[in-house]
């Protein structure tokens, strides 16, 4: 997986000073690479069981979306508050300066479906860990969680204890 690397870019000073955001946008544009990832997490999931791709807003709706269509599963988008049209459950996490939430319909999720939570980067773990206890709080089984990347030095994985978290790459 390292070979994705190539197609991450990193911009210095986004979103303010101090930040290197890894930008994904030449891998998506970038068919070959797309797909090796989508690939690469449909191997991860054969066996599980997983009936559902669960895609936290935004990135998490292209790969969910897209690795639901491969493997002939059911995709949920989980959003920030106010965006879903239906009942929703809302779950909210602290960030560095603040709190914020996402939320999830009521009825997305069957008590016990297995479900695997999509995201293109996993940092500090809390949307992730908030995702995971949205998914239980509707009665779902996150039996994993599948990132492209992940930013090991900011300890995100310490926020989801037990949670199986696979990450393409590392840095």
């Amino acid at each position: 997986m390292e070979e994705l690397k190539e197609h991450i870019r990193d911009v210095k000073d986004f979103p303010k000073k101090g930040i290197v955001f890894k930008d994904i946008t030449p891998l998506l544009s970038h068919p070959p690479a797309f797909a090796t990832v989508i690939d690469a997490f449909a191997e991860r999931l054969e066996g599980k069981g997983v009936t559902k791709a669960v895609g936290i807003e935004s990135r998490g709706f292209i790969f969910g979306a897209a690795l639901a269509l491969k493997m002939g599963i059911g995709f949920v988008p989980v959003r920030k508050p106010g965006k879903l049209p239906y009942q929703t459950v809302r779950e909210s996490y602290e960030l560095e300066y603040g709190t914020d939430a996402i939320e999830i319909h009521r009825d997305a999720i069957a008590p016990g479906e297995k479900v695997a939570l999509v995201d293109d980067l996993l940092a500090t773990g809390g949307t992730l860990a908030a995702c995971a206890k949205l998914v239980k709080s509707v009665g779902g089984d996150a039996v994993c969680s599948l990132l492209l990347i992940e930013l090991s030095f900011l300890n995100g994985r310490e926020k989801l204890p037990g949670h199986d978290i696979q990450a393409l790459i590392t840095y």
